[in-house]
């Protein structure tokens, strides 16, 4: 019998709408085009699978294209570059295996400079394909944004729609509510309860998935120690959403590496 890839906590959070506060817009041609941006499609694959749950690879890149081009009203003398990329997306273990998806992107880069023109590009294909192959997973990577009509996506109360992963449902966020934590394990001081903003807990997601493996799994077991995470939650990258959260896994990477410039400035949180 093949075992299941996910836990009903996790199959919730990929069921669930997509926030449309989490959805922006760009002018193309004459219509406007719905996107996630690369950096929030990362931050929902940490939440959902974990940290050390899914791996991204980029297995195949080519340059398309390289011309001279005009730019700007003045034209100047510039470049234009064009790359695809394919990327794949490993998640989990089963019987028979890890779950594969992939996608396929393009990306262009536009620039006076070659190298500032090729580096656009290919950055963009990259980030194109593993959106693509992570939109497969469900509406909080994208996917209800290839329905015309957007009937996966969702409006939350107070313009966020949480999923709280280790509950087994969705449950929407309430006005001026705090993030989700059992605020007894939080620090006693009550600014350590203050939300963190996206971008903070974005770059905190960025250098914890950084860490090498040994030490991503120290990390991971005293941060459910010290936080009293629940045995049976999938992830802990949902529960870093306090500043008591940010000043602790601080405190852990200066005695991981004394010499470590720190990595955001608390009053940022």
């Amino acid at each position: 019998m093949k075992t299941a890839v996910f836990s009903p906590e996790q199959i919730a959070a990929l069921s669930a709408p997509l926030d449309r506060a989490k959805v922006k817009q760009r002018d193309q041609g004459r219509a406007k085009v719905s996107y996630l941006e690369g950096w929030q499609a990362i931050a929902e694959a940490n939440r959902i699978f974990g940290f050390d749950g899914w791996q991204r690879e980029t297995i195949v890149v080519e340059c398309v294209n390289q011309s001279k081009r005009s730019i700007g009203r003045d034209g100047r003398s510039g470049w234009g570059v064009t790359y695809t990329a394919r990327v794949r997306i490993t998640v989990g273990t089963t019987d028979a295996g890890p779950l594969i998806r992939e996608g396929s992107g393009a990306g262009h880069g536009i620039d006076i400079d070659l190298g500032q023109a090729h580096e656009s590009a290919l950055k963009e294909a990259e980030t194109d394909a593993m959106k693509r192959a992570l939109m497969t997973f469900g509406n909080p990577f994208g996917l209800a944004l290839y329905d015309r009509l957007q009937r996966g996506v969702a409006s939350s109360v107070g313009g966020k729609d949480q999923v709280r992963l280790g509950q087994g449902q969705l449950q929407p966020s309430q006005p001026q509510r705090e993030p989700v934590v059992e605020s007894r394990h939080a620090a006693p001081d009550d600014s350590g309860l203050a939300p963190l903003d996206a971008a903070t807990i974005h770059q905190l997601h960025s250098t914890i998935r950084s860490l090498p493996r040994p030490a991503l799994e120290g990390f991971t077991k005293a941060f459910r120690k010290r936080f009293q995470v629940p045995p049976d939650a999938p992830s802990i990258a949902d529960r870093i959403c306090q500043r008591c959260h940010h000043d602790w896994i601080e405190a852990f990477l200066v005695q991981q590496q004394p010499k470590r410039v720190p990595l955001v400035s608390a009053e940022a949180a």
